[in-house]
């Protein structure tokens, strides 16, 4: 087990796992590239190229590029996470939606199903906008009218309903959660390119050999900063007192702990606040109201009040999210059925107030963490004048995480197997020792 990797194809039901997610992957990356009929790619991506500073830009990056190309997964899997996110929120202050995460399976696939009620209305809304917005680039459509409407909302919800039931597919058949693999897969098919127009600047001497050496060991310290980050955790110990089960049959007390995690909230904090910094530029797109220019020219990417701005955001966003998706007071009922308590603090109000205090505390340096990570391109590319380069703080954070989650699950089926052989082997020995008594 010191090296799990040259096991990952010597166990069947991994290999078939892997198998299966790669073949998901491969359509989807696949339908990535079928572009909705009525269109002239060429001119498409003349008009979208001014517009990778607005919140068009950031989409693309989620969905590989398929944005930029009118594909027919150009939605991507971000409408069913969207809906996801949607009913998280909701669920805080809709006491139905809270009953029913708290109902166990049935309450969850109750919930599952109205998400993906929602996800075909989301894809609707947002593939009739995207029309709209195409129709108005100039030489974008070659053939416009209500037909080409129809066929692009009809074309676009249907992939995002596709994408999802291969993520859905990914998750329950495959390895490793399939939205995030989707995203994941996403985001690095556009490394190669990248890659290529950083080699070709530094061909034309645009980036200096001594800028992208600097900038190649800032990654790699940044990627391993990340995975520290997200591994790291603040442990809160908890006791479990003994109690007689059944027939007078005594259970010793166990310790345990439970796990608070310095981020959280993931990438999700960076997405909210790329989401809000985007807005006076991507108005000041579509608009030619002075005002609107004024304001995005002051929330330039080089201005310091783009950098205050952007960091406060991600900061206040990260404790947002982690007060949805994390409930102290839940936790410390649960704990308080189980008879577990944690050394010190009083079970109930009293443990759930220690927990969230302890929470907050962990949250900032978290918080502060993706904020610098966000930042450092910024800062990289105005310390080394350079234009171009495929570093970037989202995707990094969206790549490790992903992988780190992926290789977590590889190696607990590989522990599985394991410790099942360890077991199948106890279970003949026995019976040989029965033989001979």
């Amino acid at each position: 087990m010191a090296n799990p990797i040259p096991n990952l194809w010597r166990v069947p039901e991994l290999k078939d796992k892997i198998l299966f997610t790669l073949f998901i992957l491969l359509i989807y990356r696949i339908g990535a590239h079928i572009t909705v009929p009525g269109l002239d790619v060429v001119a498409l991506r003349l008009q979208f190229g001014q517009l990778q500073d607005t919140f068009l830009g950031i989409y693309d990056m989620f969905v590989g590029g398929g944005l930029s190309r009118a594909t027919i997964f150009a939605l991507g899997i971000m409408p069913y996470i969207s809906a996801s996110i949607m009913f998280q929120l909701l669920a805080a202050v809709i006491p139905t939606i809270e009953k029913l995460q708290k109902e166990g399976e049935e309450g969850r696939k109750k919930i599952t199903q109205w998400t993906r009620y929602t996800t075909v209305l989301l894809s609707a809304i947002q593939a009739y906008g995207y029309s709209i917005f195409l129709l108005s680039l100039p030489g974008a459509v070659t053939t416009p009218g209500a037909g080409f409407i129809f066929t692009t909302v009809l074309a676009l919800t249907v992939g995002a309903i596709f994408i999802m039931w291969l993520g859905e597919q990914i998750t329950e058949r495959g390895i490793g959660n399939g939205m995030s693999l989707l995203i994941f897969f996403s985001i690095i098919e556009g490394f190669p390119s990248a890659i290529a127009r950083t080699w070709e600047a530094l061909m034309l001497g645009e980036i200096g050999a001594v800028a992208l050496v600097a900038l190649l060991a800032v990654l790699i310290g940044v990627t391993a900063g990340v995975v520290a980050m997200t591994m790291g955790a603040r442990k809160i110990p908890v006791q479990i007192p003994r109690k007689v089960v059944g027939r007078g049959r005594i259970q010793e007390g166990q310790k345990s702990f439970i796990p608070l995690r310095v981020n959280s909230a993931g990438v999700m904090p960076i997405i909210f606040a790329q989401a809000f910094i985007v807005v006076p530029g991507t108005a000041a797109a579509f608009s030619t109201s002075p005002f609107l220019q004024n304001l995005a020219d002051l929330f330039q990417p080089q201005t310091t009040i783009y950098y205050v701005t952007y960091g406060l955001l991600i900061v206040f966003f990260t404790y947002f999210y982690t007060a949805i998706i994390f409930n102290p007071v839940d936790l410390a009922e649960n704990l308080k059925k189980q008879g577990g308590f944690i050394p010190g603090v009083k079970p109930g109000a009293r443990t759930a107030e220690y927990i969230d205090r302890v929470l907050t505390r962990v949250t900032l340096p978290g918080s502060m963490y993706l904020a610098i990570i966000a930042l450092l391109p910024f800062w990289i590319f105005d310390i080394f004048n350079i234009q171009t380069f495929f570093f970037g703080g989202t995707g990094l954070l969206i790549v490790v995480g992903v992988a780190l989650d992926t290789v977590q699950k590889a190696q607990q089926h590989l522990l599985l197997r394991h410790y099942d052989g360890f077991m199948k082997k106890g279970r003949v020995k026995m019976r040989g020792r029965q033989r001979y008594m």
